[in-house]
């Protein structure tokens, strides 16, 4: 990973970024129906090739619900713009888009956003883990745990668990209650009306067609997007050199420009993934529309240079598991026991 923290008397600080940025939060409602036109469109359509496959092949049935995919997770992408309130100037047309995406996307509207909202407010925070993040112990805290519990921090660790089992898991089963939120009225009430309309749209499948597109397109495309989209979360945090502190150390923006990572990825999945990538700039300003995340690292370079990860070098993150804070890094479970026994 390639990553520029220079301090000289011209560098920006965060606080800087911070305001510069807010020059790029005004979205286009031209730009805006387009973008979701051309994500639609092609979703629809690729449902209806499949339905149609399904008269002729299923393994071709199959390869083109995993294709709609990625216009899935482009639509979450979508949502979560919603979410912040980016992607249209009203906050009502947002979250009335973003309620009826999160039927397709099998995700509550309302809890969702709270969660996410708890994300950003605390991300790179040891004090306030536990919503909305991947869970991440300290070396420190591993080490104090029972042998049964480290087993189970491996287990959950794990990238068959991560990115095999629990996309599947978190999109099917954990959305279907509002965790973490479970005390106030409102998120069970999403949860519970976005659980009513997900059943409507599969009866409304089986009538059509009995279970066929239910376990031949809505399934893989569904759990591959899932897949995708755990990925794209994990690794716009969990890197070597990301940003943890402790509350008292802890500052919001420093840990959002240095706590989250630019994926460098092909065109195409750039597009597909709606710039989620650029993540260090959205966690600084969430409120800029996906469509101009691009646009400020044209403007500005030297946001180019930070925390830069090309798809290569994002593999090496599945091993790491466990925060330094001496080391300020990221380790294995092979690392930390180095640094467990240097300590002893």
């Amino acid at each position: 990973m390639q990553e520029t923290r220079s301090h000289g008397p011209d560098t920006p600080t965060t606080r800087d970024w911070v305001r510069t940025l807010l020059a790029y939060r005004d979205p286009s409602l031209g730009r805006s129906l387009f973008e979701l036109g051309v994500t639609v469109g092609p979703f629809l359509a690729l449902w209806a090739l499949s339905w149609w496959a399904l008269s002729v092949s299923y393994p071709l049935t199959v390869a083109l619900a995993l294709c709609n995919a990625g216009f899935l997770l482009r639509l979450f992408c979508i949502q979560h713009d919603c979410g912040h309130g980016a992607f249209f100037a009203s906050r009502t047309a947002s979250d009335w888009l973003g309620r009826v995406l999160g039927v397709v996307t099998l995700t509550p509207y309302d809890v969702w956003r709270r969660q996410h909202a708890i994300h950003h407010g605390s991300a790179g925070n040891l004090c306030r883990r536990g919503i909305g993040d991947i869970t991440t112990l300290t070396v420190t805290e591993y080490a104090a745990l029972p042998p049964h519990r480290k087993l189970l921090y491996r287990v959950y660790r794990n990238p068959v668990v991560l990115f095999g089992l629990g996309p599947g898991w978190l999109f099917l089963l954990q959305n279907r209650v509002p965790v973490g939120l479970t005390d106030t009225a409102r998120y069970w009430v999403s949860a519970m009306l976005t659980n009513g309309a997900i059943l409507a749209m599969l009866a409304g499948l089986y009538a059509a067609g009995g279970l066929a597109p239910i376990l031949l397109i809505f399934l893989p495309s569904t759990l591959l997007a899932a897949t995708a989209g755990m990925w794209l979360f994990y690794v716009q945090h969990q890197f070597e050199e990301t940003h943890w502190d402790h509350e008292t150390d802890w500052q919001l923006h420093d840990a959002a420009l240095h706590g989250s990572s630019l994926y460098v990825l092909p065109r195409w999945l750039q597009w597909l993934s709606a710039n989620i990538g650029i993540h260090h700039v959205h966690h600084v300003n969430s409120r800029i529309p996906f469509y101009r995340l691009p646009e400020v690292l044209r403007d500005h370079a030297a946001l180019a240079g930070i925390n830069r990860m090309t798809i290569r070098e994002s593999l090496a993150t599945a091993r790491r598991h466990l925060w330094c804070a001496d080391r300020r890094k990221l380790l294995t479970f092979a690392e930390a026991r180095v640094a467990l026994a240097q300590l002893a």
